[in-house]
């Protein structure tokens, strides 16, 4: 009897790290950075991004990034779910973001596209990078600074969310923006990429990237 309740305690526990497992790693999300190279990624990985403990960085303490810039993957993806964590250390024009249905302007280092805000009073705001050049729509600070506040250790989980002209942007569990886009022009497929902000001091941090595809938007990308 003892043998069999020692054995029922252990497929228990083996049965709750199985649970557990599936809830960090949910089923149908690809990584898409390895945690050791840039494989799959395209950008400036000789002077702006590199890697260290397991993470993307850029930038650096008291120094001012000359411009913006973007590592972006190689592969276009249209309705999605997009997963990562970020953090933010900065001391002066604290300002990142993240690009979705996005493309590079030939021979420039500027990308056109959505992006997923980071930085203050513009946290989980989507902005419209080098096309209209304006924000597309902003959280309350009450709503930026009720998901900061849910953050760890100075790490912030961000998810979008993108089905057809719809996205929407949550950090750490809380909603920030759910936007419709109404321009039928606007392609609804692109490239996800990560962004340093010009002039910011300090550096920028992502880990943990991971996507679901949903779909295959009806719109290609120019």
């Amino acid at each position: 009897m003892h043998l069999r309740r020692r054995l029922l305690l252990v497929l228990t526990a083996l049965i709750c790290l199985t649970r557990g497992a599936t809830a960090a790693d949910p089923e149908g999300f690809t990584p898409l950075f390895d945690g050791r190279t840039f494989a799959g990624w395209n950008g400036d990985t000789t002077t702006t991004w590199r890697i260290e403990d397991g993470t993307i960085v850029a930038g650096r303490p008291g120094v001012a990034a000359p411009r913006n810039e973007f590592l972006a993957t190689d592969r276009a993806y249209g309705d999605f779910e997009l997963r990562l964590e970020y953090r933010l250390d900065c001391t002066a024009a604290c300002n990142a973001g993240i690009q979705f249905r996005s493309v590079r302007i030939p021979d420039h280092h500027e990308v056109i596209g959505f992006q997923a805000d980071i930085g203050p009073g513009i946290t989980g705001a989507i902005y419209d990078e080098s096309r209209r050049r304006k924000m597309l729509a902003v959280p309350a600070q009450e709503v930026q600074d009720q998901a900061l506040a849910a953050g760890r250790d100075g790490w912030h989980e961000y998810v979008i969310r993108c089905e057809g002209p719809r996205a929407r942007l949550s950090i750490n569990g809380v909603e920030t923006i759910d936007y419709t886009e109404t321009d039928t022009s606007i392609p609804l497929r692109g490239m996800v990429a990560l962004q340093i902000h010009g002039q910011l001091v300090g550096t920028v941090r992502y880990r943990n990237i991971r996507i679901r595809e949903l779909g295959t938007a009806s719109r290609p990308a120019p």
